[in-house]
């Protein structure tokens, strides 16, 4: 019986050896996904940091990115940094629902532009939110943006709050994204990126908000006839990974990702502020009505919105106090 049980265990542990040979023979593969179509923000950034990252790496370990919700949409990619089957991704609104404190970068009208949001980072992600996410078992590494999101739609220009009344409007999974909308009068139904444009072209939903990086990139303004520079949130993008597998790569490869995630910030905001021009000159080309809303009348309807996160979440009052005191004078 004794003899029996031993050789089984030998070859299990040449099994795994040859493997563990066979795997030190090529670069380890470090999977980044993302939900952005090709052309998008998403996709230029994440291309950028491999680009950037496989040449500082060399043969220790190569990044390749997936895209257009390949390997899942966000949710299915924060389980599978869980799970180790991807190593990084770029999760967006879906982390307001995920971790309540970052509900905050769902505020309406709350982040002026870039520089605030640069300060934001620095005096609250870091040291404030930053931890809940660790909690949890995940980490950020970098901030990068998905943008300034504007409202499209196939039925009228939306100059105040009361031109969203009725109007079936597509969001990204939020429960804040939500909230605003419903309190701005539209019926807001969250739904997977990768389903909207057949959504909208069909009349299931008459109008969806996003960055135009990804309305552009995902055809929207094919068949949205108007489109309305609301600018009613900032969304920031966060380069997160699993902290069990993170920690588990060489501390070399791990600094290099890092500092890299970090170095290509710079890009992504340049990008996006020359994605934002091109990509609006590109719908009125083709000939979609772009308005400029009354922001006044959206501030004062976004006040219901503002109490109610500073009600309902933790510190979420705090929150909201700080990053407007970061706004400039």
């Amino acid at each position: 019986m004794q003899r029996r049980n031993t050789l089984p265990l030998i070859l299990v542990v040449a099994l795994a050896a040859a493997g563990c040979a066979e795997r030190s023979a090529g670069p380890l593969e470090l999977k980044f996904g993302h939900v952005g179509a090709p052309g998008s923000l998403f996709a230029a950034s994440a291309e950028e940091f491999a680009r950037r990252a496989n040449e500082r790496l060399g043969d220790r370990a190569t990044v390749i990115v997936f895209g257009s919700s390949q390997l899942g949409g966000d949710e299915v990619l924060l389980q599978k940094l869980k799970l180790g089957t991807v190593d990084f991704a770029l999760p967006s609104t879906i982390m307001s629902s995920t971790f309540a404190a970052f509900g905050l970068f769902e505020m309406p009208y709350l982040i002026e532009d870039r520089e605030h949001m640069r300060r934001i980072e620095e005096e609250i992600l870091w040291p404030t939110l930053r931890p809940y996410v660790t909690a949890k078992g995940y980490d950020i590494i970098a901030v990068w943006e998905n943008g300034f999101r504007h409202v499209t739609n196939s039925i009228r220009p939306i100059f105040t709050p009361d031109d969203l009344s009725g109007v079936k409007l597509r969001t990204p999974r939020g429960i804040w994204r939500v909230k605003m909308f419903q309190t701005f009068g539209a019926n807001p139904s969250p739904m997977p990126l990768s389903e909207v444009f057949v959504a909208l072209q069909t009349g299931v939903m008459d109008g969806q908000e996003n960055p135009l990086a990804q309305i552009v990139s995902s055809k929207f303004h094919e068949v949205q006839p108007y489109l309305s520079l609301t600018r009613h949130v900032y969304s920031p993008a966060y380069v997160t990974v699993s902290a069990d597998h993170w920690g588990r790569l060489p501390e070399d490869i791990r600094q290099i990702l890092a500092d890299t995630a970090r170095e290509v910030q710079a890009y992504v905001y340049d990008t996006a502020e020359r994605m934002e021009t091109e990509f609006l000159q590109e719908m009125l080309d083709a000939d979609v009505a772009v308005n400029e809303p009354d922001f006044e009348s959206f501030v004062a309807a976004s006040q219901a919105v503002y109490e109610e996160f500073g009600r309902s979440v933790a510190g979420g009052q705090e929150l909201l106090d700080h990053a407007f005191a970061l706004a400039s004078d």
